[in-house]
């Protein structure tokens, strides 16, 4: 059974949980401590040399990295569906993986981590004006996709919604109003009705 190292409030951690809802697939969550210090421990760096979260460990294969997790999963698990196959397809997804790892991510997820308090070095480094031009950033670019197009790829989602869905419903807790984007709302109300789908944490 896959095992996934698990941070319950985390984005990136829930991104994973999500997509192995969408494929219907089994694991075993294996809870680590931040607060604590654990994902740090020598025996964690182990498995993850960077020390962060998630990770996966499929038999002997481990994979850290939500983006590298998600891309594995969708190949191994996703019969086609969530990854697609074409260069073209392919392509457009990777770069939606870049916005969420960009944008997104310090955009939305920093501002998050800082209005939460989240003892994390975003929190401590972050400036929340900066976190808020990102964020719009990446809200424009969303929306400019979504006026015209229900997915961010194609005509079905994909691992680019997975990635870029958490932060982006999360953006009340950043004090980060999607309000002036409907088309970006009613995407993410898309993906709460997808069959599978688990509540944010």
């Amino acid at each position: 059974m896959l095992k996934l190292f698990d941070l319950h409030r985390s984005g990136n951690c829930y991104k994973v949980r999500l997509l192995l809802a969408f494929l219907g697939v089994a694991y075993e969550k294996i809870p680590i401590d931040a607060n604590a210090g654990e994902h740090k421990t020598a025996a964690f760096l182990n498995i993850s040399p960077r020390g962060q979260l998630p990770v996966l460990q499929d038999e002997a294969r481990v994979i850290w990295d939500s983006m590298a997790i998600l891309v594995y999963l969708a190949v191994r698990h996703g019969r086609g569906q969530w990854l697609p196959a074409d260069p073209n397809g392919m392509a457009a997804t990777m770069q939606w993986l870049a916005l969420d790892q960009n944008e997104v991510r310090y955009g939305l997820g920093r501002a998050r981590a800082i209005t939460l308090g989240n003892p994390t070095r975003f929190a401590q480094l972050g400036n929340l004006e900066e976190c808020r031009e990102f964020a719009h950033t990446a809200l424009e670019v969303l929306a400019g996709r979504l006026q015209t197009n229900e997915w961010l790829v194609d005509d079905a989602p994909t691992i680019a919604d997975v990635a870029c869905y958490p932060y982006v419903a999360m953006a009340s807790e950043g004090n980060i109003s999607t309000a002036p984007f409907p088309a970006v709302r009613r995407w993410l109300a898309r993906i709460e009705t997808l069959p599978g789908y688990v509540p944010l944490p």
